[in-house]
């Protein structure tokens, strides 16, 4: 199993949290093809072996929101929203019973599940008032948010203001669980694994003052090992 993926440690620092193996938060998105019932499974799996506590994540905040944002009728964006997230629910959920023997080692959860967590809704505050407050802040979700729609629906055209503000709540909603997981779960120390690099990385990480990631948080791509095959 350990040879299924390629783990990428963000910083050195990430990688000392990665070697402890106290906790891991692995990221699912929901409608992204690249999240096959397989890899989730795979992915809990490994989660298992590698870290005495795992939580599979799954965003269900402003999906449906989002697929309006990038053109769907309300309807559809509904609908859409609907059918995606019940798939997710069902391969991060499968995974958790699969993988999950031990005492609540192994756990799924929406992100909707984090809307009563004191420090999640802590932090959460914290960075909306950082949108109006820490110019390097906004300036780094303001590229996000172009560039993520530039991505998918503008053509070259400019961004409206509902398609702005419906990313950035997206992005704030996933936020806490990048900049202090330890928190929010009350684990000594997590590590975020996605497949790509996270949002706002680039700035949760770096030296400085500012916002900045926790110093028992770390980040690591997870991408399948070389010759591993695609997931189905």
């Amino acid at each position: 199993m350990a040879g299924l993926f390629r783990v990428q440690p963000y910083t050195p620092h990430c990688q000392v949290i990665h070697a402890a193996g106290d906790h891991a938060v692995i990221g699912v998105s929901p409608g992204n093809s690249y999240f096959s019932a397989r890899r989730v499974d795979d992915l809990a799996r490994w989660g298992a072996e590698h870290f005495d506590r795992v939580d599979l994540v799954y965003t269900d905040l402003h999906v449906a929101e989002m697929y309006e944002a990038l053109g769907y009728p309300a309807d559809e964006a509904r609908r859409k929203a609907v059918k995606n997230l019940r798939g997710v629910r069902a391969k991060v959920t499968a995974a958790a019973a699969a993988h999950g023997a031990g005492g609540g080692r192994l756990a799924a959860h929406a992100m909707s599940d984090f809307a009563d967590n004191p420090a999640y809704r802590r932090i959460h505050d914290h960075i909306r008032e950082l949108l109006d407050e820490d110019a390097e802040f906004r300036e780094t979700c303001d590229a996000l948010v172009d560039a993520y729609l530039a991505t998918k629906v503008l053509d070259g055209q400019a961004a409206t203001e509902r398609q702005r503000a419906v990313c950035l709540e997206y992005v704030c909603a996933e936020a806490p669980l990048f900049l202090d997981t330890p928190a929010i779960l009350g684990v000594p120390s997590s590590l975020n694994c996605y497949h790509q690099l996270l949002p706002m990385a680039e700035l949760l990480y770096a030296r400085g003052s500012g916002l900045r990631a926790s110093r028992n948080q770390g980040h690591a791509i997870v991408t399948p090992a070389e010759g591993a095959g695609d997931a189905h």
